[in-house]
């Protein structure tokens, strides 16, 4: 089917999206290097979202989680990735698609991305908002 635009906020998010992909396929691989560590917001309510009820319960829209010091099992797929999280001393996999993401940052080298994320098959996606990266970086004096 020929389209008659180009969907330039599509493919901005779907390139900003590569770039956490890539991070999260770094970690996996050798773990999280110096200081780095992420935050990551996700929609709960995403139809592909696999979380504990106790968690849902919880976070019945949105949750971020911090992957820093306690995490094990991160596995990055395809469409999306999954951790495993303590909460009080207990441990809960998560599985969350990347079309859920709503923010990833990496506040020790001062990062971040906001995206708009799609929740449900049917619905249509929001717009991607666009985050200057100097905006994050550390100023030299």
């Amino acid at each position: 089917m020929k389209k008659d635009k180009i969907d330039y906020d599509k493919l901005i998010e779907t390139s900003l999206k590569q770039v956490v992909i890539e991070a999260l396929k770094i970690v996996e691989e050798q773990g999280l290097p110096g200081e780095h560590h992420f935050y990551i917001s996700f929609r709960t309510d995403h139809p592909k979202t696999k979380i504990d009820s106790f968690l849902k319960n919880q976070y019945p829209q949105e949750m971020m989680i911090v992957l820093q010091n306690q995490f094990e099992n991160l596995k990055v797929n395809e469409d999306s990735f999954s951790v495993v999280l303590h909460f009080n001393h207990v441990p809960y996999r998560i599985e969350i698609p990347f079309d859920s993401i709503t923010y990833f940052g990496d506040p020790s080298v001062r990062f971040g991305l906001s995206f708009g994320a799609e929740i449900a098959a049917n619905s249509q996606p929001q717009q991607a908002e666009v985050v200057s990266i100097d905006s994050f970086r550390k100023k030299n004096a």
